[in-house]
């Protein structure tokens, strides 16, 4: 199940015209694709895939923001 989270994950950052995305996105990205995921294994997911140099944290200072590896650059639109 932790592949299928985590290639939700990935498919969601990759087809987004936006670069960068809160935790509730990717929460409601997964559960459109994984409906029994919780958010504590969406949470875990998003942790391995930072650790496997995949996704990265963006943080805005009052939250963090999830993106692409190579994406933290781009300013997009948040609409």
């Amino acid at each position: 199940m932790m592949e299928d989270i985590k290639n939700a994950i990935l498919e969601y950052l990759t087809s987004s015209k936006k670069s960068k995305h809160y935790f509730k996105d990717l929460e409601k990205a997964v559960k459109q694709k994984v409906p029994n995921a919780g958010m504590r294994d969406i949470k875990k997911a998003c942790t391995e895939l930072v650790n496997e140099d995949k996704v990265a944290y963006f943080s805005t200072g009052s939250t963090t923001m999830y993106c692409l590896k190579g994406r933290e650059g781009e300013t997009t639109d948040t609409e």
